[in-house]
C-alpha cells in the first residue's frame, strides 16, 4: 500500500442529506451494552459489559440474563464484549462471543462458543477456543471484535494490552494482532505465520493497537479500526502477513503531549491507515451498509462509531480509499459503541452508559426514491 496517499487526516465533512437520520428507541436499560446481534424473530442478543448477556424481544423487553455465561474479569476496559451468530445459526443456534478471561498472570481477551438454548434463557456447550498469550495484570485494551469469514472461520481483534505495546512488533505473542481460527480453535491453515520458528500460527497480522472494529468489506476482505493513542486512530484493511506500524509509526502522540518512538509516520514496510482521525473519535463499532433502506448514496458506505465526540461517522468509500466523512447524530449525547445492520435492513446503534440504550436509525423521508 502507499506511503502517504491514503493517509490524509478527516477529509471534508460537509453537511449533507444523510444529517436528517434520526433514532428511536428499541430498548432501554442495558449496562455498558457492548454488541448486538440478531436472532430471528425480531429478537436480539445484547452483552453488557458487567458479564451479562441478554434477550431484546422484539417490543423491546429485556430478558433475564442468560445463563452459562464464562466468568468474565470485568475490570477498566474488560468484561463481555463483542458477540456474532454463527452463519448457519437457523440450524445450529451457535453463538461466538469474546471477553476478559482471568487467568494465571492477570487477564486476556478469550473467545468462546457456545449454543443458545431452544428457549432463549441459557448457553449450553460452552467450549473457550482461543486464549490470547501471555495473560498480563491490565485493565486496558482487550480490543474483541470478532468477524466470520466465508469458510466460516472466525478473525478476532486484539489489544496491546497498553503497557505491552511494543509486543505487537513481535510475533512470539498475540498482543496487538489480529488472528484467525477455524470453529474448533485450531490455526487457520493459510495464516501467513504457519510454520515460522518463533512465531505463533494464529495471528493473522500485527503492529495494531486497540482494534474497537472489524467487519467484512464488499469484497470479502477484513476492515478494521483501532484507537490511536492521542489523535491516530485508524482505519485499515487488515491484510495477511502485514504490518501495521504500531508502535513505530503513529499519527498520534503520548498522551499529555511527547512523541511515541521516534515520532514518525512512516517507515518502509510498514503500511498506511486508509483514514486516520486526529484528533481521536474513540471509534467502536463498525458496519458496511448494504440495505437500500437509506437510499443509494448510503449502500458502500462505512459507518463507525465515536466513543468520545457521540456520533456516527457515514465513510463514504471507493474500492480501498475513503473519499468523505458525514458525522451523523451530532446531537445524540451518547457514546456510541456498536454499529450492526440488521436483517429488516435498518442500522441499530448501542449506547455505552450505565442505562444505555439500543437504537434503531430512521431513514430520511423518500430515501429509497
Amino acid at each position: 500500500m502507499g506511503a502517504s496517499l491514503l493517509a490524509a487526516p478527516a477529509l471534508a465533512q460537509a453537511p449533507s442529506a444523510s444529517s436528517s437520520v434520526t433514532t428511536e428507541v428499541v430498548a432501554k436499560g442495558l449496562q455498558n451494552a457492548w454488541a448486538v446481534a440478531f436472532i430471528g424473530d425480531g429478537r436480539m442478543l445484547v452483552t453488557e459489559r458487567p458479564g451479562r448477556m441478554r434477550v431484546v424481544q422484539a417490543n423491546g423487553q429485556l430478558s433475564e440474563p442468560l445463563a452459562g455465561v464464562p466468568e468474565v474479569d470485568a475490570v477498566g476496559q474488560g468484561g463481555l464484549l463483542d458477540l456474532i451468530i454463527d452463519r448457519d445459526f437457523t440450524n445450529n443456534r451457535r453463538v461466538h462471543f469474546c471477553y476478559s478471561e482471568p487467568g494465571l498472570g492477570g487477564n486476556s481477551t478469550a473467545l468462546a462458543s457456545a449454543r443458545l438454548s431452544a428457549d432463549a434463557s441459557r448457553l449450553e456447550e460452552v467450549r473457550v477456543i482461543f486464549s490470547q498469550k501471555p495473560k498480563v495484570s491490565s485493565r486496558l485494551h482487550f480490543g474483541c471484535r470478532i468477524v466470520q469469514a466465508a469458510d466460516n472461520s472466525l478473525f478476532l481483534t486484539l489489544g496491546d494490552r497498553y503497557q505491552r505495546m511494543k509486543d505487537a512488533q513481535t510475533l512470539d505473542n498475540h498482543h496487538g494482532k489480529v488472528v484467525r481460527v477455524q470453529l474448533d480453535g485450531t490455526p487457520h491453515p493459510s495464516n501467513p505465520f504457519v510454520g515460522r520458528s518463533g512465531a505463533l500460527p494464529e495471528i493473522w497480522s500485527i503492529g495494531h493497537r486497540n482494534l474497537q472494529g472489524a467487519t467484512l468489506g464488499p469484497d470479502a476482505s477484513l476492515w478494521t479500526h483501532e484507537h490511536g493513542p492521542q489523535g491516530g486512530d485508524e482505519v485499515n484493511r487488515a491484510e495477511a502477513g502485514k504490518n501495521y506500524g504500531w508502535p513505530v509509526i503513529t499519527y498520534g502522540e503520548s498522551y499529555g503531549g511527547g512523541a511515541i518512538g521516534d515520532g514518525i509516520t512512516e517507515k518502509a514496510g510498514l503500511e498506511q491507515p486508509l483514514y486516520h482521525w486526529t484528533p481521536s473519535i474513540a471509534p467502536s463499532g463498525m458496519a458496511f451498509v448494504t440495505t437500500d433502506m437509506y437510499g443509494p448514496g448510503w449502500q458502500g458506505s462505512l459507518l463507525v462509531g465515536s466513543l468520545k465526540f457521540r456520533y456516527l461517522a457515514r465513510l463514504q468509500i471507493d474500492g480501498a480509499r475513503v473519499m468523505k466523512e458525514d458525522k451523523l447524530l451530532t446531537d445524540l449525547g451518547q457514546r456510541v459503541r456498536d454499529v450492526r445492520e440488521g436483517p429488516d435492513g435498518f442500522i441499530y446503534l448501542l449506547t455505552d452508559a450505565r442505562d444505555g440504550e439500543l437504537l434503531r436509525l430512521r431513514p430520511p423521508t423518500g430515501a429509497k426514491s
